[in-house]
């Protein structure tokens, strides 16, 4: 079996694909680009690949190498080394196989290294199943902002979690959390 790959979006047939899963309802309800765009058109994703404010790249299958999901990251500062973190996975036949969780984990070890990030950050829209890949990454819960996002017409709150560059690396060395405490749902079954 191959591993997962990080392909950049730089060939227009990439560009699309990822942009059609970005269109898709299931997919676009759990994500927010700014100004409450959800949809994000070829056009506009292939503007988002040529600015210093984003780093996306499509994930492989291990078993033949096509693209099955998205990761990236928006907001990224370089000045305080900070950035938020989304993905999706693209061909749902894959989902809960665990391709969501080491392609994100693959993901976060390339732009810690190579944009040289301290800290990275993401949410989670309170009922999205992904809340268990954050959980895995052992992203620690800091907070929630209520009411903010818009599913169906129902307010739902968002749920903030963070990860510094040093526990991942930690992460990834041990095989184990750096502090031994897995964030995550107790801390938020325990807030609610």
């Amino acid at each position: 079996m191959r591993s997962i790959e990080l392909l950049p979006l730089d060939r227009a047939e990439r560009v699309e694909l990822a942009a059609g899963w970005l269109a898709q309802k299931e997919n676009a309800q759990w994500l927010d680009f700014g100004d409450g765009r959800r949809v994000m058109t070829p056009a506009l994703l292939k503007i988002m690949t040529q600015r210093p404010s984003h780093f996306l790249r499509l994930y492989t299958s291990p078993r033949d190498g096509t693209p099955i999901g998205l990761c990236g990251l928006n907001d990224i500062d370089r000045i305080a080394r900070t950035a938020t973190f989304w993905g999706l996975a693209g061909d749902k036949s894959f989902r809960n196989r665990g391709y969501g969780t080491l392609a994100a984990r693959a993901f976060l070890s390339l732009v810690f290294a190579e944009l040289g990030l301290h800290s990275i950050h993401t949410w989670v829209a309170e009922g999205n199943p992904s809340l268990r890949i954050g959980e895995r990454l052992h992203y620690h819960y800091i907070g929630r902002q209520r009411q903010c996002h818009v599913i169906d017409g129902r307010l739902v709150d968002r749920l903030l979690f963070d990860l510094l560059a040093s526990e991942h690396r930690a992460l990834n060395e041990s095989g184990a959390p750096h502090d031994g405490e897995a964030p995550g749902r107790r801390a938020v079954a325990e807030e609610a």
